[in-house]
């Protein structure tokens, strides 16, 4: 699910969080050593993605948080900034060579480029939370 989230709309918040989960509090996030990724830079897109990151004269990254129930890749075009949702049971990772992962979800798709080893273990820390999920 891609949505806008330049401004506050507890609607689509609300939406969000039933598919993916809320946020986790300040505690979960030092058990779990972090649940947001570095800067990862946008390779290439799906034709939705591409067509709102051709609009943007910057570099196109973006960060993924994990979350209960999936996880949240947000990135920005001028000045609004943009949020797909996945959830676990409809997410698909690739690791296609060392410096690149491929996320896969209904009719998105985003080829990432990886800067350092770190974001190689956050992709692997999204593969066991997926696997945490389905194993309930």
């Amino acid at each position: 699910m891609l949505r806008d989230l330049s401004y506050k709309d507890l609607k689509i918040e609300k939406e969000i969080n039933n598919l993916i989960g809320k946020e986790f509090d300040l505690l979960d996030k030092i058990k779990r050593r972090g649940v947001g990724s570095r800067k990862l830079l946008i390779k290439k897109a799906d034709n939705k993605i591409y067509d709102l990151l051709s609009k943007s004269y910057s570099l196109n990254d973006c960060n993924i948080e994990i979350r209960s129930k999936g996880i949240m890749v947000y990135f920005k075009s001028k000045q609004s900034t943009f949020g797909l949702a996945i959830p676990y049971y409809k997410l698909i990772i690739f690791k296609i060579d060392a410096d690149h992962y491929t996320i896969n979800f209904n009719e998105f798709f985003l080829k990432i480029r990886i800067k350092n080893k770190s974001d190689h273990k956050f992709f692997k820390k999204i593969s066991e939370e997926k696997a945490n999920y389905l194993s309930r």
